[in-house]
């Protein structure tokens, strides 16, 4: 045999890199690895990284210091199948980190995502895929970056994969996306129902949790809830609930089942298959707060349909829901009080709750948790509203008390239902007293001074309600309750303005009120309101009249006319035509101004004052003022003082008794002292002259001081107009037929305002001088009616009309052009018969009062009777 020859080994070719394991301990020489062109190289970084990024949230943050996410989004689409499923791994991980996350959406690696989710790739890729989408989707914008790269789709498609962690990833991103409306809507579309009703039966708990709480948030919209009921998924939640291993799952499942019973289909294929009554003792008997709460959640929501509320009233859910108030959670309570608050809308269950649930509730009004006041007081308004009976069972269980206190409670919602309960309390008369008498007045000025609407306008409609009487009116005057009110009227919200109108229209109903609600500006506001064809409302247009009715003074300035129901009392002031917008000053300050060359302000007042006569206006040298101090009392010691002191006092006079003209006087500590003058008058000397000085400093001193008081001031006397009315009584009242007393009325006010006036002869009637005397001798522009010896037109209709409304004899007052004013009457045409009824029809008439004192000008045509007459 041949020996052997050893071959000679090559040696390796010169430009081939010899093999190199390289082993690196740090972070930063891997992620430069990541640049490498080796598929080997690229696959063993990337499996370095995920292990390093899997033990903690510091080492994300350190990779991404480093710089690894922009190359290992390039991995993400690499040719080599395990490159690009270890990079997705990566990301699955990383994609936790919030700082990751917003770079991620600012490289738009979405749609590489995405892709991953693919049929054809692995199991793996679409776990660790799934779980990078799920992590971006907990932000809106991943969100929507989501939807917009078409990721729901394949999200629903992976819900059948058979790995559960797929499973489990798909239905969380699902989850976050439906919290946006047009993701539902695609889901429908998608026909994701049934797929998530599978997971229902998954053996894992997380997964059913997830699919309930996807399914929680779609059937909010009917499209869904159809789906669902077509697709048996009742039955499936049904059993959920029947099944007491999978209690983890009951108050997911009883949210899913609150929302399919607002449609009456639902409703009604629960009842028929036995579920609903299962539902309803469920709830009762469990002794999980959050499912009773979930349990009156569902009957709330269902409770919304009249059907379903007929539905639940038949199986007594009024009783489960009366026991829930009793639950220890905070929660059930305020979910029943809500539920209650639905079920009030059926009158039965309404009449049952007014012994078992309202005293229930009012218990609730004390509890210390703001939220469950609110949701008692809520149910209670809707109890109570168009129900007398339950608003008298809610006042006999002591609910008054803790429903005035809610009024400052800091929930606007609480506020707004206790505000309706006392308001639907107050219909009642025993009821509104006994709410007036705990303060409410007081209690609602926070409420009326609220920024939300809704108090704002459940706050003015209980003003309305309770301030039916005098002394609550005035109760809310003196809280200072009129000025907040007033405030209101320029809501811009339409219910505010119109029950604060509402307010303003029961608060003037006396003439105080109606005068401080103007002077606070309620008149403007109204006004401006009523011209104005979108803002007005009915109790805008009924508060303006009612004001103007109770405040005839300004009625008569704005309006020129005065009817037959309006009625002059003493205070009644005559200041002449006023514009648009410009406020009619009171009486007093009225009274304190100087005289000047304006119009002289007529003042009707009866009230005889006790304490003092006024001074004869014969004296010339008398200097009294209204509020003015006093130059000489002289005028006050007269003897003829005497004489009209008789006729104030006892408030009538002879008719042929020789009168003095009298001057108005306030009532002072100088009036007060001249009344002890009784006896003849002694000679004075220098102890007199001092006696007056210190009386003349006396009146002087609240002037100097400032001193002065509402209280401490009344209207100027006017004994002449007492005279009048006490004369016109004695000789018109005994006359039955009401045209003859119209014409002895008339000629009476003539004689006393300078008799009849020729036509030819006005020019030369001075009653201008006359005016002007007395305006000098009162120091003051307002003059009592009495005081006119020397009347034109509408001196002589002011009297007619005075005169006519003390004795009953109903007549308007209609202001003219240039000075004028006449008085209308209304008399019936027996010969003139209804068409209807047989009945005398009345004509209107308007009384001379100058050319021929009592008599009566038949109105057919305003203009021309006018012209023809004045």
């Amino acid at each position: 045999m041949g020996k052997k020859i050893k071959k000679e080994v090559e040696p390796p070719p010169k430009d081939v890199f010899d093999p190199l394991t390289i082993e690196s301990k740090k972070a930063a020489t891997v992620v430069l690895m990541l640049n490498s062109p080796e598929e080997e190289i690229l696959a063993k970084a990337c499996e370095a990284i995920y292990k390093f990024a899997l033990k903690g949230e510091e080492n994300k943050a350190t990779l991404l210091e480093l710089g690894a996410v922009e190359p290992l989004t390039k991995l993400l689409t690499h040719e080599d199948k395990i490159v690009r499923r270890n990079a997705t791994m990566i990301f699955g991980i990383l994609s936790s980190n919030s700082d990751v996350k917003k770079l991620l959406r600012e490289l738009d690696v979405m749609s590489s995502v995405i892709a991953q989710l693919s049929p054809e790739e692995e199991v793996v890729i679409h776990e660790f895929a799934s779980l990078c989408l799920a992590n971006m989707s907990v932000e809106y914008t991943g969100k929507v970056q989501i939807f917009e790269h078409g990721g729901l789709e394949p999200l629903i498609r992976l819900l059948s994969s058979p790995d559960p962690d797929v499973k489990k990833n798909s239905i969380e991103c699902i989850y976050n996306l439906v919290q946006d409306f047009q993701c539902r809507t695609t889901l429908q579309e998608l026909n994701a129902i049934p797929p998530m009703l599978e997971l229902l039966k998954s053996e894992y708990p997380i997964i059913q949790l997830l699919a309930l709480k996807t399914l929680n948030v779609i059937t909010n919209d009917k499209e869904s809830r159809t789906m669902l009921r077509e697709n048996q998924g009742l039955d499936q939640l049904i059993k959920i609930i029947d099944t007491k291993e999978l209690n983890d799952l009951h108050i997911e499942a009883l949210s899913v089942i609150a929302n399919c019973l607002e449609d009456m289909e639902t409703m009604t294929l629960i009842q028929q298959t036995g579920g609903l009554k299962k539902l309803l003792a469920f709830a009762e008997n469990s002794t999980i707060p959050d499912i009773q709460k979930n349990a009156a959640k569902a009957i709330t929501k269902a409770a919304y349909d009249a059907e379903n509320r007929k539905l639940f009233h038949e199986l007594e859910v009024e009783k489960c829901l009366v026991t829930l108030l009793g639950s220890e959670s905070d929660g059930t309570k305020i979910a029943a009080s809500q539920a209650i608050s639905a079920m009030s809308e059926n009158s039965s269950s309404k009449d049952f709750f007014n012994t078992q649930g309202i005293p229930q509730l009012v218990q609730l009004l004390k509890s210390d948790n703001e939220e469950v006041r609110e949701a008692a007081a809520l149910a209670l308004a809707n109890l109570t509203t168009c129900n007398p009976v339950n608003a008298n069972a809610a006042a006999e269980a002591d609910g008054i008390d803790p429903l005035i206190s809610i009024l400052s409670s800091k929930r606007d919602g609480a506020i707004a239902n206790a505000a309706t309960v006392l308001t639907n309390m107050a219909m009642q008369e025993p009821l509104r007293a006994s709410i007036q008498g705990r303060d409410i007045m007081h209690a609602l000025l926070g409420p009326l001074r609220s920024d939300n609407p809704v108090v704002q306008s459940k706050a003015a409609f209980t003003v309305a309600a309770t301030a039916c009487d005098v002394e609550a009116r005035t109760g809310l005057r003196n809280c200072g309750g009129l000025e907040p009110l007033v405030e209101l009227l320029y809501s811009k919200n339409d219910e505010v303005r119109r029950h604060a109108s509402w307010a303003v229209m029961v608060c003037a109903s006396e003439e105080p009120m109606a005068v401080e609600l103007c002077r606070l500006g309620a008149i403007d506001i109204l006004e401006e309101i009523n011209l104005s064809v979108r803002r007005k409302n009915k109790f805008s247009e009924a508060a303006y009249n009612k004001l103007l009715n109770n405040n005839l003074s300004l009625k008569y300035s704005q309006t020129g006319c005065l009817l037959s129901n309006n009625i002059i009392s003493d205070g009644f002031y005559d200041y002449g035509r006023i514009n648009p917008g410009t406020k009619l000053l009171p009486l007093k300050e009225l009274c304190f101004q100087e005289p000047s060359d304006q119009r002289a302000v007529l003042l009707i007042n009866s009230k005889a004052s006790d304490n003092s006569p006024p001074p004869s206006m014969d004296d010339k040298s008398s200097d009294v003022g209204y509020g003015r101090s006093i130059s000489s009392s002289s005028s006050l010691r007269r003897e003829s003082r005497e004489k009209t002191n008789f006729r104030i006092s006892t408030g009538f006079g002879s008719p042929t008794e020789e009168r003095t003209e009298p001057a108005s006087g306030r009532n002072t500590v100088a009036s007060k002292s001249a009344t002890k003058e009784k006896g003849p008058r002694k000679g004075r000397g220098k102890k007199e002259e001092e006696k007056l000085k210190e009386e003349e400093e006396v009146l002087a001193a609240p002037k100097l001081t400032g001193e002065s008081s509402d209280k401490e001031w009344f209207p100027p006397p006017d004994p002449e107009f007492c005279i009048y009315v006490y004369e016109a009584t004695k000789s018109i009242l005994p006359i039955t037929n009401v045209k003859e007393q119209i014409e002895v009325l008339a000629k009476y006010v003539a004689e006393k305002m300078g008799g009849k006036i020729a036509k030819d002869k006005l020019p030369d009637f001075s009653w201008e001088l006359h005016i002007s005397e007395l305006k000098v001798q009162l120091k003051s522009n307002v003059i009592p009616i009495g005081y006119i010896k020397k009347g034109i037109f509408y001196h002589r209709a002011l009297l007619f009309k005075a005169l006519a409304d003390k004795i009953g004899l109903g007549c308007s007052l209609v202001r003219g052009e240039y000075g004028r004013a006449w008085n209308e009457v209304k008399l019936v045409n027996e010969s003139r018969k209804g068409l209807t009824r047989g009945l005398p029809l009345p004509e209107v008439y308007i009384v001379d009062l100058m050319f021929h004192p009592g008599a009566l000008l038949k109105l057919q045509s305003r203009e021309a009777d006018l012209y023809r007459f004045l």
